[in-house]
Formats: C-alpha cells, sequence, structure tokens
C-alpha cells in the first residue's frame, strides 16, 4: 500500500510499501490493511504506526487530521502537525518539545492580538471624546 501524510506545508510521509497501518479515532484503534474497503474518518489526536514490507516499524505522531483509504492501496492521511519517528522514545520527546512551542506561540499571538484590539479600543474612545471634553480620563 502507499501512504501519504501531509500537512498545509509540508508531504511528512510517502512511502510505497506499507503492508499494515494503526490508528485511532473517536471510536478507538483500528488497523488498516492491503484490500481494505473505502474508508474516510477524523483522527484524534494520535500516532499512526505502520509496518513497511521489509518489516521495520514507523511512527508519526498526528494531531487530529482525515484519514482515508482508496483503491484499497491508497492510505492519505491530511493533518495540520505531523511528528515522524522510527523510536517512540525519540518520537515521544520530540512531539512534546513540537506541542509546547506550538502552545507557546499560540499563547503569544493570543497577547498581541488583544493587545493589538486594546489599542484600536483606546484610539476609538480617544477619537469619540468631544474636543475640550476635559474629562480627564486617561488611557494607558
Amino acid at each position: 500500500m502507499k501512504l501519504r501524510i501531509v500537512t498545509p506545508l509540508d508531504v511528512v510521509i510517502d512511502e510505497d510499501g506499507v503492508t499494515a497501518l494503526r490508528a485511532e479515532d473517536a471510536s478507538g484503534s483500528f488497523g488498516i490493511l492491503a484490500g481494505h474497503a473505502p474508508f474516510l474518518t477524523t483522527l484524534a489526536t494520535t500516532v499512526v504506526r505502520w509496518t513497511s514490507a521489509t518489516g521495520s516499524r514507523h511512527y508519526c505522531a498526528v494531531r487530529n487530521g482525515v484519514l482515508s483509504v482508496a483503491e484499497g492501496n491508497a492510505i492519505s492521511i491530511a493533518t495540520r502537525v505531523a511528528v515522524a519517528g522510527d523510536d517512540l522514545g525519540v518520537l515521544d520527546r520530540q512531539v512534546i518539545a513540537r506541542f509546547e512551542a506550538d502552545l507557546e506561540a499560540e499563547r503569544v499571538e493570543r497577547f498581541e492580538g488583544a493587545r493589538l484590539q486594546l489599542d484600536a479600543i483606546r484610539k476609538i474612545v480617544a477619537h469619540l471624546q468631544p474636543p475640550g471634553s476635559g474629562s480627564g480620563a486617561t488611557w494607558a
């Protein structure tokens, strides 16, 4: 089977010769073998596990996404975040570091968005004050 895992910015996995795949959706863990019926599901945050034709195991942590099986031999996963690896211990550390960095970036973005909104509100209020109102109100 062919496996493709893509994010909006990258093709993370593009591999032929996959013999089996396991993932998890809202209903639980499931497996896919060659000849699987057409299938479409939304993934939970999970580690996708697959075995290659050589018998080696591979892993890719995904943060939600959509998995589809077409023609019984083409598996596609579209996700926002994917971190691939061949060692679960190393992958665990990489995923934690990546998710922590993403959370920090989201926090900074929320803070900057709130700051911009407050600046806009201050300017609108200052503009709406009648000239010479002498309200004495100061905005920090």
